[in-house]
């Protein structure tokens, strides 16, 4: 059995209180790891362009409804 499958398993097996403290730890580890991909990817430049297309949108002031 792969590792995931015994997660997976060990997670559908928990009690609904066990359950909530997983999901909330899980959110938590989640979060912290989007916010480390996110600080490695402005470190390196990656987002460069979308940073310079957002100041231009921003700078171009509010844009008018149809």
């Amino acid at each position: 059995m792969s590792d995931v499958k015994a997660i997976e398993d060990a997670v559908r097996s928990l009690p609904p209180a066990e359950l909530a403290v997983f999901r909330r730890w899980f959110a938590e580890f989640d979060n912290a790891a989007w916010d480390a991909q996110l600080e490695d990817d402005l470190s390196r430049g990656k987002l460069e362009t979308l940073v310079a297309e957002a100041q231009a949108d921003y700078a171009s002031g509010p844009r008018k409804q149809p």
